[in-house]
């Protein structure tokens, strides 16, 4: 292992950049769909040690000296956004005859971009950095630090954090109600540089102690929490749809209403066997394929189908203004309808996908004649606010569209006044890759964090019902189409509150930042 340890240490210039792009490209096999995360306790211990190597010389200014380190945490990056992005072309190539020029800057730029917070991640660790356990901590606060970063500056876009590979199964989710995703970023790096220590020795026991205190931790926890009775104090039945409709058909007016008929006719079923009548009715993001101001026999139509006290909660695009004086302005939203086919309330989305559902500088961007480049047939506006759903029974849903899922603020903001989180979506864009899976994870965690069930609608997979402690229930495959019936129970709220949450990711990455820090300084004193 020495040896081995050595010759990484030693790789210089190309060899070294190749090196750090496989070892970050081997860890997205940590994430979903396949949940490998023992190749992470590979590609952090190379990490560890191409920084152990990445020095420039000693009379060299700071910029020169940490140029090294970022180039090792960038080609990492690059090699894991790489990797685990590449299916954001897909979308693309739905509409390839207009698209297909933009596939190399999406799969290739959008991963350039991250690598940038790898890169800074490394040598933020550098500066800390020592020749024992001190580095270990050192890089555990560099990533812990870039993901906190990730997950708000550029209008954020956290996917695929490093702590997910951490909780592949609902057994080892439950510490993330403890520490949030800034912790558990910061810990799951720890645990996964231990093996690094192997080489040298120094610290090696310790490193050992840590190792199984904190293993043992994380899974003890997760068995006391999943073993715990929960007693519901309500519950709801509720029945999820996914059509499965083809992207190509979404906006074609010619099947438009075969479409509309098609949810009409999965809604309306009987139920399944031991099932009840739902109470909810869920469909997925702009599942509806017209406005319903130019349709309102559309609304009767759902007024007959919905029986008595059913509710429907549908993904539609919202329409305001269309006056002589302005233009209309579009909104992707989620609308409540009751069982007279009244629209009740509407939740727009707030947190809108740039190059997707709007353009970002778009007077620049279209001067070079490019527009938006996926999603529907217009720009969308942003929401204002965000407030729960009412539902049957007096519950209340908080609901997100897409992405907005992914971002753990935003959905813990909205849900402390809640009892479910409703997640609608139309993973359709990015077909049968692991897009699809990786977002319904983040979703899944979602619901752990916050202690409340998860239901989710997507137009063709992953549908699905998840407990307040990130069991699956029920679910539907991608590329099926049917519905799901489900008996929700409504219990409890978070372990801890958002804040709390937020305060212990933050000292636990004080913690290794303070121990980074204290090694680094001891071992400066003890050369000199």
């Amino acid at each position: 292992m020495q040896r081995f340890a050595g010759r990484i240490i030693l790789l210089w210039g190309w060899r070294r950049a190749l090196v750090a792009f496989a070892a970050g490209a081997l860890a997205v096999v940590a994430q979903a769909p396949y949940d490998f995360f023992a190749v992470c306790f590979v590609s952090f211990p190379v990490l560890v040690w191409l920084l152990d190597g990445a020095t420039g010389e000693a009379s060299d200014g700071w910029f020169r000296r940490l140029r090294p380190a970022f180039a090792t945490g960038w080609w990492f990056g690059f090699g894991y956004f790489l990797a685990g992005l590449w299916w954001i072309g897909q979308a693309l190539l739905v509409e390839a005859d207009s698209f297909a020029w933009a596939l190399p800057f999406a799969v290739v730029g959008i991963p350039f971009a991250l690598a940038f917070f790898y890169g800074f991640a490394a040598v933020v660790a550098r500066l800390f950095w020592s020749s024992d356990i001190g580095r270990i901590a050192a890089l555990a606060f560099g990533f812990g630090l870039a993901e906190w970063l990730r997950d708000f500056l550029f209008t954020g876009f956290p996917w695929n954090a490093v702590g997910y590979a951490a909780m592949p199964v609902p057994l080892l989710m439950q510490s993330v109600s403890v520490t949030g995703m800034i912790g558990m970023n910061a810990l799951a790096v720890f645990v996964f540089s231990l093996p690094a220590l192997v080489a040298a020795r120094r610290h090696l026991r310790l490193g050992l102690a840590l190792f199984v205190i904190l293993v043992a931790g994380h899974v003890g926890f997760g068995y006391a929490r999943l073993a715990a009775p929960v007693e519901p104090a309500r519950s709801i039945d509720v029945r999820i749809v996914q059509p499965s409709v083809d992207l190509s058909e979404k906006w074609d007016a010619s099947v438009r209403d075969r479409i509309f008929a098609t949810l009409l006719g999965i809604s309306g079923k009987a139920p399944e066997e031991g099932h009840a009548k739902p109470q909810l009715i869920l469909w997925p993001e702009t599942s509806v394929p017209f406005l319903f101001t130019e349709r309102p026999d559309a609304l009767t139509a759902l007024g007959d189908m919905l029986a008595d006290g059913q509710m429907l909660i549908a993904g539609v695009v919202r329409e305001e203004g269309g006056s002589a004086n302005a233009g209309s302005r579009y909104y992707n939203s989620v609308v409540a309808i009751n069982d007279k086919g009244e629209i009740v309330d509407a939740v727009d989305k707030v947190h809108l996908v740039p190059f997707g559902e709007y353009l970002p500088f778009a007077d620049l961007f279209q001067r070079f004649g490019i527009g938006q480049l996926v999603a529907g047939p217009m720009n969308f506006a942003a929401g204002n606010e965000r407030h729960p759903i009412g539902l049957p029974g007096g519950l209340r849903a908080a609901p997100f569209i897409c992405y907005e899922v992914i971002f753990p603020d935003l959905v813990a903001a909205d849900s402390e006044s809640s009892d479910v989180i409703v997640n609608v979506t139309n993973d359709a864009w990015f077909g049968d890759t692991p897009g699809p899976y990786q977002h319904f994870r983040q979703a899944q965690i979602r619901a752990v964090e916050n202690g409340l069930p998860l239901l989710r609608a997507a137009n063709n997979g992953i549908s699905t019902v998840v407990d307040s402690r990130g069991r699956i229930i029920d679910a539907l495959a991608v590329n099926a189409r049917g519905a799901i019936d489900a008996h929700v129970p409504v219990s409890g709220r978070a372990l801890l509150p958002p804040e709390q949450r937020r305060i212990n990711g933050l000292l636990i990455m004080l913690l290794f930042a303070l121990a980074a820090f204290t090694l680094n300084v001891r071992q400066r004193l003890r050369v000199n």
